[in-house]
């Protein structure tokens, strides 16, 4: 299999989205996905409510198919390349509009109590998967750092470290790749901060040490490798919607009517499923988050 090195890929070529590993690396070669590195304590999730009622993928489906373009563009290379990422030490500051700005270590992010959170991810190149996610709610951690009342948007930043992360080295996108919520979706109960899988550290391609999920937008929305968390009055200009405002809107909500304008969004194909099954609005947890848009025009608001 011919892989494209980061530097050999032009802007043409490129679509977000994904997942991806850490503590326990995982290379992919040609007898399949291999394990190394070193093994740590598994993470306690106590099982949640909110969970899909949907089968997971496997762990080698969520380690080995992913979007991380950090480390290239093709969806073998964050699995190849991502073992050169150290996450120790991490920290991840949380400031802008709020009280208590301050700075948490990766450490006391992990002692937060954690849940099991089984959610759909839906790309919005038109795969899916379910995953097993340990996190916390990003509104406990907001909480702690005391938010104005100028606080609007939450805008994230990931790491910036191209000397670990050789997608960087390319112009694929302006780096450091930037999200952004409003604030009620940053404080909804299925938004999370998750930092394991399957019970476990989160893989490196996954988005360790730390990633936000936020289960009704599409995937690339759900920033990984996070090292700030910035609570802003004004919208944040976020990574995809700058590099094509056309295709990539700051909502990006799952919306099965709204096509993007290179394919269909009506349908999606799961890893592991041979036929398509349909896309679900909000990617199936319209109940609890359409309230969110209403009286909002969701094709313009896209």
């Amino acid at each position: 299999m011919l892989i494209k090195k980061p530097a050999d890929i032009q802007p043409s070529e490129i679509t977000p989205e994904g997942v991806y590993f850490n503590r326990r690396q995982f290379m992919l070669g040609s007898a399949g996905l291999l394990l190394s590195g070193e093994t740590l304590a598994a993470l306690a999730g106590k099982k949640s409510p909110l969970s899909s009622a949907d089968k997971p993928n496997s762990l080698k489906d969520i380690s080995s198919y992913n979007n991380y373009y950090e480390f290239g563009t093709d969806k073998s290379e964050p699995a190849l390349y991502a073992g050169s990422l150290k996450t120790r030490p991490w920290n991840v500051v949380v400031d802008g509009e709020v009280g208590k700005a301050r700075s948490f270590g990766i450490e006391e992010l992990l002692k937060q109590p954690q849940e099991e959170r089984i959610y759909r991810l839906r790309c919005v190149e038109g795969w899916s998967m379910v995953i097993p996610w340990i996190g916390f709610p990003l509104a406990s951690l907001l909480k702690q750092v005391a938010p104005t009342s100028r606080a609007k948007y939450v805008a994230f930043e990931t790491l910036q470290r191209p000397s670990e992360m050789p997608g960087q080295r390319s112009r694929v996108l302006d780096w450091p790749y930037r999200e952004g919520l409003r604030m009620d979706e940053a404080m909804h109960p299925l938004t999370i901060l998750a930092v394991g899988l399957y019970n476990d550290v989160l893989p490196n391609q996954n988005g360790a040490p730390i990633r936000l999920v936020v289960p009704w937008k599409y995937g690339f929305k759900s920033i990984k490798s996070i090292v700030r968390i910035h609570l802003q009055e004004q919208m944040p200009a976020t990574s995809w919607n700058m590099a094509n405002a056309h295709e990539y809107g700051f909502y990006s909500n799952v919306n099965p009517e709204v096509d993007h304008p290179r394919w269909s969004q009506a349908s999606e194909r799961r890893i592991g499923e041979f036929l398509k099954r349909k896309t679900l609005m909000f990617n199936g947890y319209g109940d609890q988050v359409a309230s969110l848009y209403r009286g909002m025009d969701l094709r313009r608001n896209f």
